[in-house]
């Protein structure tokens, strides 16, 4: 699964107007979509969300498809700033393929799409239930 080339499903600071979105994505997407994940829900973090799996959540961001001459260094840098490592027990993130549904009118609203999603990795998962803080309506933007 990892030479899948998805678009990336983004919840925090690399949504557009965010910190992270200039430095990481401009003029290296062909595409920025509102979307949902659902079977997540999100937790405040230090200063960035984290999107833990489970029922009955639902968590809002974007799609984002990257131009395909940046895919391979753009996935790279995206997973050193998630502290995402293939197998790494140390991991704050995993990446993993799941389906989100595109919000906008257009072409396809409504429509779901596989994505990478950065998920809270089990061990900072397992904290975050215990004592994390949800975000109310899975929307960081608006916290």
């Amino acid at each position: 699964m990892e030479r899948l080339r998805l678009p990336v499903f983004v919840y925090g600071t690399l949504r557009p107007g965010r910190e992270n979105h200039d430095l990481y994505l401009r003029g290296r997407t062909v595409e920025e979509r509102p979307a949902r994940l659902r079977g997540a829900v999100m937790y405040e973090g230090p200063g960035w969300p984290y999107a833990v799996a489970g029922p009955g959540g639902e968590i809002l961001g974007e799609l984002i498809t990257p131009a395909a001459e940046h895919y391979d260094a753009l996935l790279a840098a995206l997973d050193v700033l998630e502290d995402y490592a293939p197998g790494d027990p140390a991991n704050l993130y995993e990446r993993v393929a799941r389906e989100v549904i595109l919000l906008d009118d257009g072409e396809g609203g409504g429509r779901g799409v596989d994505a990478w999603v950065y998920l809270a990795a089990e061990p900072v998962a397992r904290q975050l239930r215990a004592s994390g803080t949800v975000v109310p309506g899975g929307d960081w933007v608006t916290c």
